[in-house]
């Protein structure tokens, strides 16, 4: 009997232990849950930034290359022999400074040879103009004298040309280049001694889309650099093409450059281009990485102050905005928020709509976007 009792009481107690063990994890599981559906997620630390309405300067970015306004190959007018060459690398010369000089022996003493012929014909005419005067010679041989004296100057005029032709000259003030040939050297007719650049004076070459042609006009005030972020010299278009290329659909454009007295640009360069055109106010613009692109649209957090009891908490709002043009490191707004909105700059990707926030602007985010 006491056995029975026994065995029905561990029984009994296994039973009540079994039960407990799972009264036990059934209330754990139901605080953990209960305790996670009530607790807030730390606020976040994000960059924020004001949507702001500005003066927008627009503007259209081209790559162009830069050519001198006066610059050519140097090349001899006839053949022969270098004598002297008077120049080095990147000097500078004046218009009509001798550059290169070519062997004018021969040259010279026919042009000795050709004086002489103007002074003998010049006495003929002079002898024969006497004699007719007097009635001792006819029409037709002091007209014979006459040419004869034509042809000896021109053949005088002929010889000092080809003389002249010998010494190469600066066509322009400029700087030459690299000198391609030696003394003792036999150049033919056409062959190049060097590049030679007015650097002083520079054009840039670059396209437009023909969709864009039509705001670009003469005269407009044009930037240069060789970086879109450093365009620090001036300059205006001086000339549009008036025709579009049918395999690119791009406009030639010609532009002038103010001054480039540093020569800082040189021919052939690289450039970042960017056209000015007229200011537009009031236009509202975000820093470009408070703007996310989704597969629904471009959107942005707002930041919103909320009440919480005494208290008040930044929350975020995720609203959709159609994005503009992109300026630097700006882009325009044309709707969904207003101008003085507080939106997120940075720190997107641990948000969710409803999230709470803290703002920190130690980087300031706007002076990076616009490039301060």
């Amino acid at each position: 009997m006491k056995r029975r009792i026994v065995v029905a009481l561990v029984f009994l107690l296994a039973v009540g232990l079994c039960g407990g063990l799972v009264w036990f994890n059934f209330f754990r599981d139901k605080m953990i849950t209960q305790f996670f559906a009530t607790m807030q997620r730390p606020a976040q630390t994000v960059s924020a930034a004001d949507a702001t309405a500005t003066t927008w300067t627009p503007g259209i970015l081209a790559i162009g290359s830069a050519r001198a306004e006066q610059g050519v190959e140097l090349a001899v007018e006839t053949g022969g022999v270098v004598k002297d060459i008077r120049f080095s690398a990147n000097q500078h010369f004046n218009k009509g400074d001798l550059v290169v000089q070519l062997d004018d022996a021969v040259e010279r003493a026919d042009l000795a040879d050709a004086q002489a012929a103007v002074k003998l014909a010049e006495s003929n005419l002079e002898r024969s103009s006497t004699l007719r005067q007097r009635g001792f010679d006819t029409q037709a041989a002091y007209d014979q004298v006459v040419a004869q004296l034509a042809t000896a100057r021109a053949r005088l005029q002929r010889i000092q040309a080809v003389i002249e032709q010998k010494g190469l000259k600066a066509p322009f003030g400029g700087t030459i280049g690299i000198p391609r040939i030696n003394p003792g050297q036999y150049l033919q007719t056409g062959s190049v001694v060097a590049t030679y650049q007015n650097l002083q004076a520079m054009k840039v070459d670059f396209t437009v889309p023909e969709q864009l042609i039509a705001k670009v006009k003469v005269g407009q005030t044009v930037r240069f650099g060789v970086t879109e972020n450093d365009l620090s010299k001036n300059g205006k278009v001086i000339g549009i093409d008036p025709r579009v290329d049918p395999q690119t659909r791009l406009v030639s454009v010609q532009a002038l450059l103010d001054d480039n007295r540093d020569e800082s640009v040189i021919p052939g360069q690289f450039l970042r281009v960017r056209v000015d055109l007229p200011a537009e106010p009031n236009v509202v613009s975000v820093p470009q990485t408070a703007v996310i692109a989704s597969l629904y649209g471009d959107y942005v957090f707002t930041i919103e102050e909320q009440k919480d009891g005494d208290k008040s908490k930044l929350v975020v709002k995720q609203v959709f905005v159609k994005a503009g043009r992109r300026e630097g490191k700006m882009v325009e707004v044309v709707s969904g928020i207003p101008a003085g909105q507080k939106v997120v700059a940075s720190g997107q990707n641990k948000l969710t709509a409803g999230a709470t926030v803290k703002i920190d602007n130690t980087i300031d985010i706007t002076k990076l976007a616009s490039g301060g």
